[in-house]
């Protein structure tokens, strides 16, 4: 007889190494192109919110995280993710769905979307609250 521990929940999701983005970004190529290019993967779209928000541009911002989250979230359930349980930040890969998320708190906090900014803010939290103290959300 074993004795799983029923409360315990679902396992972490590692999402799987996405390397040709991530190696693009790093090199300096522009978010824009990389997104065009990879549009599947949700770290260009986290980049460019990032980059709109930085420059003052919410609205930008919030359309771009919201692209990142999205794909996100159908690279998530295509691994096994049930819509709810822990996606941690020390996993690398998994830095494009939170830093989406993240940002589209943000973005949402900036055009009044409150609403959003606490479903989005509380989601990151209960996912990840490592990314959301370091992304501090």
């Amino acid at each position: 007889m074993t004795s799983d521990n029923l409360l315990a929940g679902p396992p972490p999701i590692l999402l799987p190494a996405d390397p040709q983005p991530r190696a693009e970004l790093e090199a300096g190529a522009d978010p824009l192109d990389v997104a065009g290019r990879y549009p599947a993967s949700a770290l260009p779209w986290a980049v460019l919110a990032e980059k709109a928000m930085g420059d003052n541009q919410p609205v930008v911002a919030y359309a771009f995280a919201r692209t990142g989250y999205h794909r996100s979230l159908d690279l998530l359930r295509r691994n096994g993710w049930k819509g709810h349980g822990p996606v941690p930040w020390s996993h690398e890969p998994n830095h494009g769905f939170l830093r989406s998320m993240g940002a589209l708190a943000r973005a949402a906090q900036a055009i009044g979307e409150e609403e959003e900014y606490v479903r989005c803010r509380d989601f990151l939290r209960e996912t990840s609250a490592e990314a959301a103290e370091v992304l501090s959300i």
